[in-house]
């Protein structure tokens, strides 16, 4: 009796994961919304400027997965591009949130190191994250350029934004899983704004379907090589 209904819930689960995957895949909108994210990003990081990400929980985790996307590599060898996690440095977590309070953490860093011309990309499944709102009002006050994800129920979040990305699902899991997903597609397309003769002599390899673990990375990187 267990097992079948543990088979049952596996069932229905995932046919809701392909549910919200095929309706993310299938939205003209979603497409668009990938490419504006990217391109703001590609923009920022040719002017010298910086990507910097947040989140809480499962979407801490998103956020340092996102960041070491930019910094090591995606889907080829190519210079390192300048993002980072603001959940990771566990000082400045716990001094802020110990000093002001839990809702300050991303506010205060986001003050603390963000630039005019900088992105932000606050992650929220609920969209009411009382921390991913304050720091999207002090991006706001810093000339920062705010990209937001959330859920279909978005809240106040999607007004703070310039750009957001809303998952067409209710369920935090599942927004989670298009969240990584829009994330790794909007990666691939700054590599492939930012390096064109990578991606040229990756595309001749016929690497596109060989895993990143299976190649020896480069890392003599040059000057002319930098975006």
């Amino acid at each position: 009796m267990m097992l079948f209904k543990a088979h049952a819930f596996v069932a229905e689960y995932l046919s809701e994961s392909l549910s919200a995957m095929t309706r993310f895949a299938e939205d003209q909108q979603f497409s668009d919304i990938l490419e504006s994210i990217a391109d703001v990003i590609v923009q920022a990081l040719n002017g010298g400027h910086k990507l910097l990400i947040a989140g809480n929980g499962g979407s801490a985790a998103d956020a340092q997965h996102i960041a070491g996307e930019f910094v090591s590599r995606l889907m080829f060898d190519r210079a390192p591009l300048p993002a980072l996690a603001l959940t990771t440095d566990t000082t400045a977590l716990t001094a802020i949130g110990n000093d002001y309070g839990y809702e300050f953490v991303f506010e205060r860093q986001v003050l603390a190191l963000g630039q005019p011309g900088d992105v932000f990309l606050g992650i929220s499944t609920s969209g009411t994250s009382p921390n991913i709102l304050r720091a999207f009002a002090a991006a706001r006050g810093r000339g920062l350029v705010i990209v937001g994800f959330t859920g279909c129920n978005g809240g106040p979040f999607a007004q703070m934004c310039d750009f957001v990305l809303a998952a067409p699902s209710q369920k935090t899991a599942i927004i989670q899983q298009i969240h990584i997903t829009a994330a790794h597609v909007v990666c691939a397309l700054v590599e492939r704004a930012m390096f064109p003769a990578k991606v040229a002599a990756f595309l001749r390899e016929g690497e596109e379907s060989s895993s990143v673990e299976s190649t020896s990375p480069d890392t003599s990187f040059t000057a002319d090589m930098m975006p």
